[in-house]
């Protein structure tokens, strides 16, 4: 079975067929709806074959449906008919819980992705659960609000590293996982990162989407599937 895997995220949607070795992209932001998300898909992928599609949802996920519109997209996510869009059965999670299947190794792994906001999913015992701790009360406003996108255009750096490095500790405390991997694009701008953490790889999330169909994983799945 050929997949094509979309990640969603608020800047950018980044898609990658089976046995493809380049992944593709088009601009997102607060004027995507889903109809205009499949419709640029579709106009990049038309010289691929796939026979099912895995999304990474930048929000919550219930039984392969949004429940929750996305903060940094248009409305409209919640309802819309996927698999009746793209033609083909489709398997939809949570963003970082994609990202979070494809860099698991064993244990009990935290994943914090740095992006356009915050994401964050834990894998326990192979089993992946995505959380919405972004929009958790943190100091003035939210994690978010200090960590996302627009914390570092607006403290800086410097600033923003330090507050990375606070929210990682905290949430590592709270947890105490195993194992903790911070993707996500802005990684990049992490100086090194905080101690006993590794770094993730977005290419990841194209592997934890395509691992959404595999008949028997061998390391993962996601709870409730």
């Amino acid at each position: 079975m050929k997949i094509l895997t979309i990640d969603v995220g608020g800047t950018h949607v980044k898609i990658l067929a089976t046995g493809q070795t380049e992944s593709r992209r088009f601009d997102s932001g607060p004027g995507l709806t889903p109809r205009k998300m499949v419709t640029g898909v579709k106009k990049l992928a038309a010289d691929w074959k796939y026979d099912a599609v895995s999304i990474g949802y930048p929000g919550p996920v219930l039984r392969n449906r949004p429940v929750a519109e996305p903060h940094n997209l248009a409305r409209g996510w919640i309802g819309f008919n996927f698999e009746k869009a793209f033609g083909c059965p489709v398997k939809l999670v949570n963003d970082a819980a994609m990202q979070a299947l494809g860099s698991y190794k064993g244990g009990k792994m935290l994943f914090l992705g740095l992006g356009t906001g915050l994401g964050t999913a834990l894998v326990v015992e192979g089993i992946v659960e995505p959380m919405e701790l972004s929009h958790l009360p943190y100091r003035k406003g939210t994690y978010e609000d200090y960590v996302g996108e627009k914390a570092r255009e607006h403290y800086g750096k410097k600033k923003w590293r330090a507050q990375v490095c606070d929210v990682v500790t905290r949430l590592v405390a709270a947890l105490e996982p195993d194992d903790v991997v911070i993707g996500g694009g802005n990684v990049k701008h992490l100086k090194k990162l905080p101690a006993g953490c590794r770094e993730g790889d977005n290419a990841n999330a194209f592997l934890g989407g395509f691992r959404l169909w595999e008949t028997a994983p061998k390391r993962a799945r996601v709870k409730g599937k």
